[in-house]
């Protein structure tokens, strides 16, 4: 397929891909936007102009609103079929192609639409779906030869976090305060995390809402799972370390998670969909499968002090996960647990085999003993105050390619 719109050939919005998210336009019109080359595409207006007329059960501008929620609640019998309209009209010679007016009032320099959080989150959960993160963590805090706790590959790990404090792209994080008790002290003490760390996950949103005692299979799972995002999942490790027994993480965590604001379709990633790892010994009859789940995409990592050059301390890849987005979701509702249109899954921290592909500074330092040394000539061991994370997502395969964009975090200081 081949675009009107002028696109590199690297760029992460081909016409292969699609995303939706939602935009500010000319600083104080909001809508639902999609994005391909450096154009971002105004949805709510193009609707007006008719564009999607035949498009059964589109029968509201859906796209006139602060969030997708409403449009991803309308379910793939709706959502695909926009998407499909949508590389039809960004097509050479389509009837879009030739609407001068209409490409004038929809399309928008990317550097002109400020970007902000696509949806309405009503709940978080954060799985732990990484081989190789787990046995990286129970190497450094348990016993290395043992490190896999006995549940592990029985069942996808996870906890619920906090929807509230999950914030999109640009917006800076405040370092956080809590309780921390170094090794060799009698008693904690309260201050400023001194092991602030970033976590690099994709996160799953889902489009439908379900009635408590209701169960989604592994079969069914991915008509519910609207798409995917990059999410980092900031943690305090010292105050994390203190605090998670008996039940789990609280203050390490809840204090920030970041997204990147395009949301990409599973049906975007069709192309690059791969075997998963072999799960030894045999999972319980809810949690098989049958076909390819997890994803080819490439992950990177950059870290840049202030008014200093980005240096990237990892790359890894989303087709490492041990426990797929399907076994997740069947999991976390065999119980019967509802879930709600909007309600986001991360993968937990995505590892790959090779120190250069961990997905944590913990890992990647092990527990800050080997700083890692950035181009300016600093090292770090865990985020410092004023550096700016960045991460990145895309899936290629032959001319093919669908990115995600990135998802970039200032951290300031603690008050």
């Amino acid at each position: 397929m081949k675009s009107f719109i002028d696109n590199a050939e690297n760029t992460d919005f081909s016409i292969y891909n699609i995303p939706f998210g939602v935009g500010v336009f000319n600083r104080e019109y909001i809508a639902c936007a999609t994005k391909i080359g450096n154009q971002v595409v105004d949805l709510a207006t193009l609707y007006d102009e008719g564009y999607f007329d035949d498009i059964e059960g589109l029968d509201d501008n859906v796209f006139e609103a602060y969030t997708l929620n409403a449009f991803i609640e309308l379910g793939k019998e709706v959502t695909q079929p926009v998407r499909i309209r949508l590389q039809e009209l960004f097509l050479e010679n389509s009837k879009l192609s030739k609407d001068e007016r209409t490409i004038e009032s929809c399309f928008y320099d990317e550097d002109k639409v400020q970007m902000i959080m696509p949806l309405h989150i009503p709940n978080y959960t954060d799985f732990y779906s990484s081989i190789e993160h787990a046995t990286n963590v129970g190497k450094l805090f348990r016993d290395p030869e043992n490190a896999l706790l006995p549940n592990w590959k029985h069942l996808p790990v996870g906890y619920h976090g906090r929807a509230s404090s999950i914030v999109v792209s640009g917006i800076e994080i405040q370092r956080p305060k809590g309780q921390i008790k170094p090794k060799d002290a009698d008693s904690p003490y309260f201050g400023p995390t001194q092991q602030l760390d970033f976590e690099l996950e994709m996160a799953f949103v889902v489009n439908r809402n379900t009635q408590m005692g209701y169960s989604i299979s592994t079969q069914e799972a991915e008509e519910c799972i609207f798409g995917m995002l990059i999410f980092n999942d900031w943690s305090a490790r010292d105050i994390q370390a203190w605090e998670y027994v008996p039940l789990g993480p609280f203050l390490g965590k809840n204090f920030g998670s970041s997204i990147s604001p395009w949301v990409v379709t599973l049906e975007a990633l069709e192309p690059f969909r791969v075997a998963s790892p072999q799960q030894d010994p045999e999972v319980l009859e809810y949690l098989k499968f049958e076909g390819n789940k997890n994803f080819d995409i490439e992950l990177e990592v950059g870290i840049r002090p202030e008014n200093g050059e980005e240096t990237i301390v990892t790359k890894s890849n989303f087709k490492h996960m041990y426990w797929n987005m399907a076994q997740q979701l069947a999991h976390h509702t065999v119980n019967g647990c509802n879930i709600e249109s909007g309600d986001l899954y991360a993968s937990g921290t995505i590892s790959g085999p090779e120190k250069g592909s961990y997905g944590s500074m913990l890992e990647l330092t092990w527990r800050g003993s080997e700083p890692i040394m950035l181009k300016d000539g600093t090292s770090r061991k865990f985020i410092e105050d004023m550096d700016t994370v960045t991460m990145r997502a895309f899936a290629r395969k032959g001319e093919i390619r669908v990115g995600f964009g990135e998802v970039s975090t200032k951290i300031i200081p603690a008050l």
